[in-house]
């Protein structure tokens, strides 16, 4: 998310409409505009050269900018030659100059951006703000925090900076505590973007969605609109936590409901088991005259995933592509196989993988895999197993190993139960620490507490 604008004067309209501005913008490269910018400067007039000219001033900022978009500026000289050229022209003496040359410096090279702000005198609100957002991106909370508490004086990206800071760097107490720190300052309200992270971060739990009640009872308070991204982030943390009353309520308060306000409340229904509601919401979608998208149909599906229905689903997963002309992604995909898998249809989720017009990938194939072991069908999961090894990251996916060892165990194969551990020793897979169990010669089940060092 970003918080910090480059504010540029209204006089700069002129030069945004010009025919150098063109130029600009449509440059293949951050050199390309930067020679561009320079043939600019060779036209100013020799009286003007020690006074920086308003015009030029826009320009350079107008010219960062572009730059700034390139992913392949971080990569290369540009800033720094852009550096030298603006401090030879005197332009660097122009705060808003200045402080573009900073953002964009922040995006790419913190040594130079820090070198920078020590250097800028007359130093704003915006470049403060510049240096929060790029120590917050970078995860050095405590170099922000120590900004924002220097600040002279503070303005809505302010504090809308350090809170989302303290937010990603997985510090929601203390993002909440300075929620209620620029409350009671009473002169400033929260850019809607941090009040959505926000809401994304009570998301999961009732005690978190006391918080984010506390959110809502201040959007109320201050009569803030409840636009797009707000109304569906309200709606997504009450149907997590569970409060799917509070959920409904925000939804028909919505004065003009869309896609997203559909699928927050479908999917909120589909989290908690309610698949019954999460289908009357689905099937009110087309007299309302909403168009479902892909994560509508991820949430239907996950519905008829926790309710069992599988004929259901299947006619959702036909109808996505039949009637509203959606291609399946691995979501969709996914939903299906462990629907039908756990309804005992191991062929069926079979023929569906084979199917897919995507790749699938280890959870797809680890799906049918546990349903094979539920079942105790050893022939099919010598097929998902030959399937399942071939993309198995040993780092990542050690689980994948484990469960196969325990097939082979089911099934009396203690040499191939010996093989997997050996390949496991080998390629160094690690497991997760936690209680799991194994299967003893015997066929008993035996837990392993976790402390048990593996």
């Amino acid at each position: 998310m970003e918080v910090v604008k480059i504010l540029i004067p209204l006089s700069s309209l002129s030069w945004a409409d010009s025919a150098s501005a063109a130029a600009i913008r449509h440059a293949c490269s951050p050199r390309e505009a930067l020679i561009l910018f320079k043939s600019r400067l060779r036209r100013r007039p020799p009286a003007a050269a020690s006074l920086p000219d308003l015009y030029d001033s826009n320009a350079a900022v107008f010219t960062l900018k572009q730059c700034s978009a390139f992913p392949v500026a971080s990569e290369s000289r540009i800033f720094p030659s852009f550096h030298a050229l603006l401090l030879k022209t005197n332009l660097l003496s122009c705060i808003h100059v200045s402080s573009a040359l900073l953002h964009a410096y922040s995006l790419s090279s913190l040594p130079n951006a820090l070198l920078l702000f020590d250097q800028i005198p007359n130093r704003n609100v915006v470049t403060y703000n510049t240096m929060i957002t790029c120590h917050a991106r970078r995860g050095n909370i405590a170099f922000a925090s120590e900004l924002f508490n220097q600040m002279p004086q503070r303005d809505v990206a302010s504090w809308s900076a350090i809170i989302w800071a303290y937010l990603h760097s997985g510090n929601p107490s203390h993002a909440f505590f300075l929620f209620r720190e620029m409350n009671l300052a009473g002169k400033t309200k929260p850019d809607p973007l941090v009040l959505v992270t926000m809401l994304s971060s009570c998301a999961g739990s009732s005690s978190s969605a006391l918080l984010g009640k506390s959110i809502h009872a201040y959007i109320v308070r201050n009569r803030l609109s409840t636009g797009v991204q707000l109304g569906t982030s309200l709606i997504s943390m009450y149907a997590k936590a569970g409060c799917l009353n509070s959920a409904f309520y925000v939804f028909e308060k919505m004065p003009d409901r869309n896609v997203m306000h559909w699928t927050a409340m479908i999917c909120g229904l589909a989290v908690h088991g309610h698949c019954d509601e999460a289908l009357f919401f689905f099937e009110r979608m087309k007299p309302a005259g909403i168009m479902p998208n892909e994560i509508t149909f991820t949430g239907v599906l996950n519905a008829c995933r926790h309710a069992g229905r599988v004929e259901a689903g299947r006619n959702f997963f036909s109808t996505m592509t039949d009637e509203f002309g959606l291609e399946p992604g691995i979501h969709h995909y996914g939903c299906m196989i462990d629907l039908l898998a756990n309804a005992g249809k191991l062929d069926d989720a079979f023929s569906m993988i084979r199917s897919m017009k995507i790749e699938p990938n280890v959870v797809i194939w680890t799906s049918l895999l546990s349903a094979c072991k539920r079942y105790l069908n050893f022939e099919m999961a010598e097929k998902v197993i030959a399937e399942v090894l071939q993309i198995t990251e040993p780092n990542d996916d050690g689980g994948v190993y484990t469960l196969v060892s325990d097939l082979y165990a089911l099934g009396g194969r203690w040499n191939d139960v010996q093989k997997v551990r050996e390949l496991m020793d080998r390629l160094r897979v690690k497991k997760k620490r936690g209680c799991s169990s194994f299967i003893d010669r015997d066929g008993l089940r035996s837990k392993v507490d976790s402390s048990y060092r593996r």
